[in-house]
Formats: C-alpha cells, sequence, structure tokens
C-alpha cells in the first residue's frame, strides 16, 4: 500500500501570518525524502491553503507523484490541464467546510463528470474520484471513464464505538474489492492517522492512502520526516 502525503496544513500555517514559511513546497520534498510515494494538494476556489504558484512549483519539483485535489470547475479544470498533475482527485467543495465533509455524488452529477473525465484525459491526466464506499456511486464511477476512485473514511475515523467501525471497516472492504474487479484503482483517505491506520493493511485491494492532516500534526512536534517515517512503517510493518 503507497502512503502519499497532503501538505496543505503546511501552507494553513504559513498563511495565518500571511508570509512565507512554513513553505509546503519544502515539506513535500521533505516528505519524498522520507519514502512518502506521491504528494496531495487540494487548490480550492478560496485558496484557503494552497495556492496555484505552490502547485505549479510543486510540478517543478515533485519526483514522486503529484495528486491535485479539486472541485470540477472550470477554473481549476483549466489550472490542472496546463499544470500536468500524474492524478487529479474530483471532490466535493463547499465555502464554508473547514475539511472536505464526504464524497461526491457521481450518480446525480453524471454530465459535469463525464465531461471533466474526457477533459483531463486530453491532457493525459488520470483521474480518480472521491466517493463514499458505496456500490451504486463505484459503478458509476466506471461508466463514465474514471481511472481510480478515493473512498472516503472519515465515517470510519470518527466511529465512537468498534462495533461501528468494523461494520464501516466492511463497507469499505466491499467497496475496494468491488472497484478492483471492475478494473479501478482504490485509494483511500480522511481522517486515517497514526492510531487507525494498521488495520487498513488487511485491505489488499487499496492501492494507496492519502494523509495530511495527523502527519502535520505530528512534524510539528517531531519534524516531517519523522513524521513520514512513522506512517510509512506503520504501513509497512504494522
Amino acid at each position: 500500500m503507497r502512503l502519499a502525503i497532503n501538505v496543505d496544513h503546511i501552507a494553513t500555517l504559513r498563511n495565518a501570518r500571511k508570509e512565507f514559511l512554513p513553505d509546503p513546497v519544502a515539506a513535500a520534498i521533505a516528505a519524498e525524502n522520507a519514502g512518502a510515494d506521491g504528494i496531495v494538494v487540494h487548490l480550492r476556489e478560496d485558496r484557503r491553503h494552497i495556492n496555484e504558484r505552490d502547485v505549479r512549483l510543486l510540478r517543478e519539483v515533485i519526483q514522486t507523484k503529484l495528486d491535485l485535489e479539486m472541485a470540477a470547475t472550470e477554473e481549476i479544470i483549466k489550472i490542472a490541464c496546463e499544470v500536468g498533475p500524474e492524478l487529479a482527485t474530483i471532490v466535493p467543495e463547499k465555502r464554508l467546510e473547514l475539511t472536505t465533509e464526504g464524497g461526491i455524488s457521481v450518480i446525480d452529477n453524471i454530465s459535469l463528470l463525464t465531461d471533466t473525465i474526457n477533459e483531463l484525459h486530453k491532457y493525459e491526466i488520470e483521474v480518480s474520484l472521491f466517493i463514499e464506499p458505496e456500490i451504486s456511486q463505484i459503478d458509476a464511477s466506471a461508466e463514465i471513464g474514471a481511472d481510480f476512485i478515493e473512498i472516503h473514511t472519515g465515517i470510519f475515523a470518527n466511529c465512537i464505538s468498534e462495533e461501528e467501525q468494523f461494520d464501516e471497516l466492511d463497507r469499505i472492504r466491499t467497496a475496494a474489492r468491488h472497484a478492483k474487479k471492475l478494473g479501478l484503482g482504490v485509494n483511500a483517505g480522511h481522517g486515517l492517522n497514526y492510531q487507525n491506520i494498521k488495520i487498513f493493511r488487511e485491505i489488499k485491494e487499496i492501492d494507496e492512502v492519502s494523509i495530511g492532516h495527523a502527519i502535520i500534526a505530528k512534524a510539528v512536534m517531531v519534524g516531517m520526516e519523522n513524521a513520514v517515517r512513522e506512517m510509512r512503517d506503520l504501513i509497512r510493518f504494522g
């Protein structure tokens, strides 16, 4: 299972003082040096953390894989096509949310998402759809030409009881297996941390996990490279 690091919150810290440090590009380089398999950033409409300059600089320096999380809007699609990330992950976006609150409904946005996928494919950018672990959404993702799905793991991460957690994990496992049968790549992310990541090693169908906040929070105390290495070790060795 690969590990992609989301560096959005490095930019959040930088923007709090409207200065230049800490630098998300430097953080991405440190993450790669520590064994990250890819870098994730979310270029939001309101530019609350990552900005367009960050994305363009990251494209120049990333040695692994750049995953650009984005809403399916004309402005952001245009930027994605210009920048050329290896992967574009389409997510729902609300101006007032603190973080992405759930998966996009592919079924309710067939036309928009089909057009978005087709446009990104023209520039040889693979496309992932951030969705809930629901069979109907996976089927729709495959039908409109997505290359990957990213399973929203936020409900799992927020479960209070062990029973609820295992029920949600079963949903995720079933969804991942179904997606693989349809030929989709399977990523997963949201709310994953140093405590709950180990169990995901059992789901062999998940190709990659995307983790941001937990690693950045740890990095504040121990440094970026140490935080990434610790997560890599948990994924590899448990």
